[in-house]
């Protein structure tokens, strides 16, 4: 393009796209990797977004009532970090220069808590906007609960034709619609490409169609780069008062390269002689990571301005509050975190007036004790309340007519309870729960894994937890589960074996802020063990609850959930046969595993060769603890629970029959 044919840039605000447009093409051209293609297109829809309506304040960024924005199309980092960086947050431009640069401020997709301006963290498409989801239902929740004063703000989430052709944001649109979340808005770029082409290779579907059918409002911003259009739709977004709205904004995907409109933008690098032809198509002509001080200007005085305003005037509400009742105060603020330890009960509940009682009817006893004393304590299961054991005696359903309800009915839809909650608590102020079988938490792992990434502390209730399923048959009975979910870095997975060490689990991940933890619950009846730990023990993740008579054991059996009575059962029967067994309870392997050396062996034993682990599930990630796992690595089968049982091999008498064998 050569010099006289350089557009004028004759606006600020056409500077300030410009500007942010160049920027983006910069910072991805010098990391050599990112998605140019969706940040150039988005530039004008981000831009007016945070000048005319969005209020946060960069100096304060994790203060309550701002707006949240999540950016479910994650590829699309580097404009948001651009975006944030001329409002003024705590990005620098030398921290848009090391973009997906290790230990930088701005990694390849958001993350949360390494970002000043990330709400949440974001990239595996679709769950933004479940996400997204969980915000606006939190601040109806948090409204309901003390007042529009405090908490009263928008949720916008930024979308792309890839989040909505994954499940997850079906699910996440039917809700939303039902719950008529009228502050939700979710904004869709619309470029007709995705990676591998043309839309039309995947998707013909009729979007407008789709979410009318879901209840939200629609509408159509034909030219995304319309700064005059897109404001005009962000306000006319605001004004609805029953259903969340989705806009949508026609754009050209890579707009300014001379291969806009074509997958060959998405991502990859636009390239020195792309990336100048691109910003002379702007009219822009600063070098590299140049931006005019009067964008800085023009943001600092619209959405600087704006944010710091609203920012006072909620200060003085507050403090209001804090002067007349220093109690709703106090609460309020430390509410505010997901750190609850000082709401938690001082002593333990009792757990020893049932002989016996299935993990999943001592979770809800729990559940409910646990409900009534926290104030901020939700949740819900995937339509199988009744089963999982979360209905709460107290508690009424959240919905349109009442947003104070804490029991929310999240419907078939694992994937999403696990989303939306994670988006709760990615807005602080309620801890949440929820409720599924153990083998549908393969439809959910995805969130789990976000969960544990943004340091969320989610609570799973996975009942259903073994063979003991029975007549449902294998596509019910979880096996590999188990090891799944252990394998995942920083979540807690807690198999109790009786009613005390379930309340344990409990309240072990209530005392949890920035982990999450999976409680596993068995559907049959458990006896409580004499032994068994009520929290000291549980919290160190295993420990003996059966001593051996003599001075040291001649096997060490280690069990989790309803298998730890089966190893009492069995330790029993050998002992008549001359064969003294030590037993061992391991609610919880990532507790065991932050224990000191010594402690392990003095639970364990010295002897890694006369010890065997027993549980119905996958012996996968067992042998680190002990030479011989007793466990199943094939499927279930379909028949009554004892039968299945017995067929695997689950009685005292053929696993003290393997242990003989071992010995010998």
């Amino acid at each position: 393009m050569s010099n006289n044919k350089i557009k004028k840039i004759k606006k600020i605000d056409d500077l300030a796209v410009a500007s942010i447009r160049a920027t983006c093409i910069d910072g991805i051209n010098k990391a050599k990797s990112g998605h140019p293609g969706a940040a150039l297109d988005l530039a004008p829809i981000l831009y007016v977004l945070y000048k005319d309506f969005f209020v946060a304040n960069p100096f304060q960024p994790n203060w309550i009532n701002r707006d949240r924005l999540v950016l479910s199309c994650g590829h699309a980092s580097m404009l948001l970090y651009t975006i944030l960086h001329l409002c003024s947050y705590d990005i620098s431009i030398d921290d848009l220069q090391e973009f997906r640069q290790l230990g930088s401020k701005t990694p390849g997709h958001p993350e949360v808590h390494m970002t000043p301006g990330i709400d949440a963290g974001s990239g595996p498409l679709g769950q933004g906007i479940a996400e997204a989801v969980g915000l606006a239902m939190a601040e109806t929740m948090l409204s309901a609960q003390y007042g529009s004063k405090l908490y009263n703000h928008y949720t916008y989430c930024v979308c792309g034709d890839g989040c909505l052709e994954e499940g997850i944001s079906q699910e996440a649109i039917t809700f939303a619609g039902l719950q008529k979340l009228n502050k939700l808005i979710l904004l869709y770029d619309s470029n007709d490409v995705t990676l591998d082409g043309s839309l039309s290779l995947s998707s013909d579907e009729n979007v407008i169609g789709r979410f009318h059918a879901a209840n939200w409002n629609v509408i159509y911003v034909k030219d995304g780069n319309n700064l005059k259009k897109i404001k005009k739709a962000l306000k006319e977004a605001q004004t609805s008062t029953d259903k969340p709205t989705l806009i949508i904004f026609k754009t050209i995907i890579g707009y300014g390269s001379k291969n806009q409109g074509t997958n060959k933008v998405h991502g990859s690098p636009l390239g020195e002689e792309d990336g100048n032809y691109a910003k002379l198509s702007y009219g822009y002509t600063k070098p590299p990571f140049e931006i005019p001080q009067e964008v800085y200007d023009r943001l600092k005085d619209s959405f600087l301005k704006r944010g710091e305003e609203a920012y006072h005037k909620y200060q003085v509400t507050i403090s209001k509050i804090q002067e007349d009742d220093p109690f709703l105060y106090t609460k309020i603020m430390d509410l505010s975190t997901n750190n609850i330890k000082e709401y938690l009960d001082k002593k333990y509940m009792k757990m020893d007036d049932l002989t016996s009682e299935s993990t999943r009817n001592s979770s809800l006893r729990i559940l409910n004790y646990y409900h009534e004393l926290l104030p901020n304590f939700v949740g819900g299961s995937a339509d199988v309340a009744s089963s999982v054991m979360t209905k709460l005696a107290n508690g009424s359903n959240f919905g349109p007519k009442n947003r104070a309800g804490t029991n929310i009915n999240f419907g078939i839809r694992e994937f999403f309870m696990c989303a939306a909650t994670n988006g709760i608590l990615l807005h602080g102020g309620l801890r949440t729960y929820n409720g599924a079988f153990l083998v549908f938490s393969d439809y959910a792992k995805s969130a789990i894994r976000m969960a544990a990434l943004q340091h969320l502390p989610n609570i799973y209730l996975f009942s259903h937890d073994s063979l003991a399923v029975g007549e449902d048959g294998p596509t019910h009975q979880p096996i590999e589960q188990l090891a799944a979910l252990r394998s995942m870095p920083n979540l807690n997975v807690f198999r109790p074996c009786d009613a005390k060490e379930t309340y344990a689990s409990y309240r072990l991940a209530l005392e949890e802020d920035k982990t999450p933890s999976a409680i596993i619950l068995s559907r049959q009846n458990l006896p409580l063990l004499k032994n068994s730990s009520i929290y000291e023990e549980v919290k160190k993740g295993a420990y003996i609850i059966s001593r051996e008579r003599g001075n040291r054991p001649d096997f060490t059996l280690i069990a989790t959930g309803s298998e730890v009575s089966l190893a009492l059962e069995v330790k029993a029967y050998l002992y008549s046969l001359g064969v003294d067994i030590r037993v061992v309870s391991m609610p919880c392997m990532e507790y065991f595993d932050k224990q000191s050396k010594e402690y392990q062996i003095s639970v364990l034993g010295n002897d890694y060769a006369h010890r065997m682990t027993i549980e119905m599930s996958s012996t996968f990630g067992w042998h680190k603890y002990a030479k011989y796992s007793f466990g199943i690595d094939t499927f279930g089968a379909s028949g009554k629970a004892n039968d299945v049982i017995k067929k695997f091999g689950f009685t005292k008498e053929n696993i003290a029959k393997v242990i003989l064998n071992y010995i010998r």
